[in-house]
């Protein structure tokens, strides 16, 4: 739950711990999907409507969804963070329902039985430590997404002792679920709303209301997104990373990339995987401002 675009992760996937969660005055919408697991304190939190959350619960925020802290009190956590585009098409996303039932109204906040906290913690300890200094190989990228897969299947099996019963809240998050697993094709407006029996002009405008970006900011966020998965990850040429996210001429790919990134797709791989090397201290926190806003 980040405050503003400026806090904007490039990584596929990342986790931070937050010692202290922060307020804030008004909503925010991200691309990225993210979870926070509360390890202390208690916060109160607004997506639809306001939910109280304490230690031990994980508050889901799905892509698209308008969400803000309103108070916090002692409230430490660990933030993990993945963008779903990268992960639609693999052996993960069966476990990305929790995300789309908080998406389609189902509540946001899964309480983890207390024998599983401890083990869920140092998932995200250890998934924090891959990403910051587990390299940028294909090894790297299976490790983190596998940590993330079992991060996710703990949400899952919490989550399916609790009501998943409620009423659906409107097909924007259908909308974006078709998104994430379409935008690497050649997806247009007309398939959007016709895979949520509407019209596109009544998707366009709903869409954009909802999240502040366009159904095309969605695609070209999902797509690039797999690029940088891509470009970090492994050793593809530039122009097979841009045909394999859509895009036949590489050219106005790396157009598009650099006025998003502001440096070209080569550039971008040769900064990022330095940071990863051993010396590297850091690395893209998201999460961070992510569970403070």
């Amino acid at each position: 739950m980040s405050n503003s675009t400026a806090h904007h992760p490039t990584r596929p996937v990342w986790a931070q711990r937050v010692s202290s969660m922060v307020p804030a005055r008004t909503s925010s919408v991200h691309d990225f999907m993210v979870l926070a697991f509360l390890a202390d304190g208690s916060a109160t939190v607004e997506q639809r409507e306001r939910v109280d959350i304490r230690a031990g619960d994980i508050y889901l925020v799905p892509a698209g969804a308008q969400h803000r802290v309103i108070a916090a009190r002692g409230a430490a956590a660990w933030g993990v963070g993945f963008y779903p585009a990268c992960f639609a098409a693999t052996e993960l996303a069966s476990l990305l329902a929790p995300f789309d039932g908080a998406a389609r109204g189902a509540c946001t906040v899964v309480p983890i039985p207390g024998a599983r906290q401890a083990h869920l913690a140092e998932l995200c300890a250890e998934l924090h430590r891959e990403t910051v200094g587990g390299g940028a190989s294909a090894h790297a990228a299976f490790v983190q997404r596998s940590l993330l897969g079992l991060i996710l299947a703990e949400v899952g099996r919490a989550g399916s002792s609790t009501s998943a019963a409620a009423a659906h809240v409107g097909f924007v998050g259908d909308a974006l679920r078709y998104l994430e697993r379409h935008c690497l094709g050649p997806v247009t407006l007309a398939d959007v709303a016709r895979s949520v029996d509407r019209s596109p002009s009544h998707v366009s405008t709903v869409v954009r209301r909802a999240t502040g970006k366009s159904v095309g900011a969605w695609i070209l966020a999902g797509r690039l997104a797999e690029a940088r998965n891509r470009l970090l990850h492994t050793d593809e040429r530039v122009e097979v990373i841009a045909e394999r996210v859509g895009y036949a001429d590489p050219t106005h790919f790396i157009r598009l990339f650099r006025r998003e990134h502001g440096c070209t797709p080569a550039a971008w791989r040769i900064r990022e995987r330095a940071s990863l090397q051993p010396a590297a201290h850091s690395s893209p926190s998201a999460a961070s401002s992510a569970v403070s806003s």
